[in-house]
């Protein structure tokens, strides 16, 4: 058995990530003050990952443009663990961020 080596991951995003329209869409309850932030999942290590979207490889647009920091307060807890698990960590940490305020994009 292979052993788990996926991992959810939260970045933290620039405040100018609510200057997007679809941003504010995706988050029509967001709470000021809250923080914005990307959920994802990868195969590699966060602080790897996070490099490579700011490299632009394999990168998401919001994290590109305005990734500041990951948030490993967020994710650590839950990592690593098996693909289909980290899939499915990935959805739950965005909905349970969302349902406290953040501003969330995901993929």
């Amino acid at each position: 058995m292979p052993r788990p080596h996926y991992h959810v991951y939260v970045i933290e995003l620039a405040d100018q990530a609510w200057n997007s329209a679809k941003f504010r869409r995706c988050n029509p309850d967001y709470q000021l003050g809250k923080p914005f932030v990307y959920v994802g999942m990868t195969g590699l290590d966060p602080d790897v990952r996070f490099d490579k979207h700011k490299a632009g490889i394999q990168a998401n647009a919001f994290v590109k443009q305005w990734g500041l920091r990951l948030l490993p307060q967020l994710y650590e807890r839950y990592n690593p663990m098996p693909y289909q698990a980290a899939r499915e960590m990935e959805v739950e940490l965005g909905i349970a961020l969302r349902a406290k305020g953040y501003g969330v994009w995901q993929a």
